[in-house]
């Protein structure tokens, strides 16, 4: 395969950390990447995907894409497909890339390889690695035939270097959107400020134990010492200790941080999904059987009440002293 199309995703008017990710993907499969950017005005992402490694980019602007839906972008997507005959297609494993991306398969008529973490080899040769059984297993999956067709997963392919000198071509396709059987006129977020869970290098996530809403505010503000974001487990957002966009878990968002600091978080399967992959786990519980502390690198059996702020104090140390 020589040519590879990714999908490159924008929110606010910035760009999602998962393109560059995915950017690095399309460069372990062909020989080509070409950006895609759709929505109403994203010409001006274009070079910044270039400085991340795309050769050329291609974008498809329409006010019917000023907000996702699906039958628009698979539109535009399908119509860009149909120009460009890439030999393979790679989306991020995000909440547009997990409802977008099945669609365009099935237009296509060719295999999904979802949630990918890591890819082995190159071009022809690559072998796509991804978790099965809630985290427990992992398969290797090997395209034999035709288009490849990947969503990989945020935070666990390491972009390339940014280069603001590097050049490409950026062009337009024109793409009358149109028999929407949706559109959306209003987008309300209900969602925290800050850094994004999905994206965090760093997430601090709080479980029953924290035992109130005000018992998520140590968590927040030892997230915000560490440039990360706040996460919860089903149980907090269940007794409204704090809203769902926070879930973490097998009905939650999966995360895979650089280190992930679990308090007053039991440990239950469901939890354990959505987090198990985290290069570091760090654990803080009061109750030593905990099956949090089986997955742990690193467990703190104490009060999370008492420790968290003794963290908090030694990493602004750790920050002024640096």
């Amino acid at each position: 395969m020589s040519k590879v199309l990714v999908l490159g995703e924008a929110r606010e008017g910035a760009l999602r950390n998962v393109s560059f990710e995915a950017i690095a993907a399309g460069k372990k499969l062909g020989d080509e990447v070409v950006g895609l950017l759709v929505g109403d005005a994203v010409a001006d992402l274009a070079q910044e995907l270039i400085a991340y490694g795309a050769d050329r980019v291609i974008t498809v602007e329409h006010p019917n894409l000023a907000h996702y839906t699906s039958d628009g972008y698979s539109q535009a997507v399908l119509a860009v497909v149909e120009q460009e005959s890439p030999g393979a297609i790679v989306f991020g494993h995000t909440a547009i890339g997990k409802d977008l991306s099945p669609k365009v398969a099935s237009r296509l008529q060719i295999g999904l390889i979802s949630d990918v973490t890591d890819i082995e080899g190159e071009g022809a040769d690559a072998v796509f690695i991804r978790p099965i059984y809630s985290g427990k297993a992992f398969e290797k999956v090997k395209i034999a035939d035709g288009t490849v067709f990947v969503s990989i997963r945020p935070n666990n392919i390491a972009p390339l270097a940014k280069d603001a000198g590097r050049s490409g071509d950026v062009s337009s396709v024109s793409v009358d959107v149109q028999n929407l059987r949706s559109i959306i006129k209003e987008v309300v977020r209900k969602s925290t400020d800050g850094v994004d869970l999905s994206e965090a290098k760093v997430v601090v996530a709080g479980g029953r134990g924290v035992k109130s809403e005000e018992g998520f505010e140590p968590l927040k503000e030892l997230a915000s010492v560490l440039g990360g974001a706040v996460g919860a487990s089903r149980g907090a957002c269940d007794a409204e200790y704090c809203d769902y966009s926070l879930q973490i878990g097998q009905t939650g968002k999966v995360v895979t941080p650089d280190l992930y600091i679990a308090a007053g978080i039991s440990g239950a399967i469901q939890h354990l999904a959505g987090m198990s992959n985290s290069k570091v786990i760090v654990a803080i519980n009061k109750d030593p059987e905990a099956n949090i502390f089986k997955v742990a690198d690193y467990g703190i059996v104490g009060d999370l009440f008492e420790v968290v702020p003794l963290l908090i104090e030694e990493f602004k140390a750790l920050k002024v002293n640096a």
